[in-house]
């Protein structure tokens, strides 16, 4: 059984060479994740006080999905539930994109469900988590050097290519 949790504690550290995010971004996704679960949990509550069933379906998803985010982003929080390091090893293994998709679309469902202030401000920072991982995923901005070298040479294509049909219309 020890064998497991070693390999749960490496697949983390892998993770970080292949998907381009710095520890700092990282960091902030993972706080955005629990600050997004605290909120979905408390909204959640306060929104299953109501006899509406739409508003309570609404608010047991938004504990659902803080329950989640505490298991993915922060297993820590989740430490006397056994499949929690195993559930979170396999949640590092994914790509920021899917991340996003789920991350979004589990804080989009509530919301649809019963759209109120709390649905919505409740899910804002699960769905902000989301949004950081789809940022992650679309890759870091690159620089103005490189950005103006692809130009010059878009410019030098043109020009011999404007040259080349002008030889061919004589």
């Amino acid at each position: 059984r020890n064998g497991g949790h070693g390999q749960g504690a490496a697949a983390p550290a892998a993770a970080p060479a292949d998907d381009g995010m710095t520890w700092w971004y990282r960091w902030l996704c993972r706080m955005a994740g629990l600050l997004g679960g605290v909120s979905c949990a408390f909204a959640g509550l306060w929104n299953c006080v109501t006899i509406n069933p739409l508003n309570i379906a609404a608010g047991v998803w938004m504990m659902l999905n803080a329950f989640v985010l505490f298991l993915c982003e922060a297993p820590f929080c989740c430490q006397f539930v056994e499949f929690a390091n195993a559930a979170a090893a396999r949640a590092d293994r994914l790509r920021p994109w899917q991340k996003a998709a789920f991350y979004c679309g589990m804080a989009a469902v509530p919301v649809m469900l019963s759209l109120t202030l709390t649905t919505l401000f409740g899910n804002a920072i699960a769905f902000a988590t989301g949004v950081l991982y789809g940022l992650a995923a679309l890759g870091k901005k690159g620089d103005a050097i490189s950005y103006a070298r692809i130009q010059q040479q878009k410019q030098v294509d043109e020009e011999k290519l404007a040259g080349a049909m002008e030889g061919q219309a004589l």
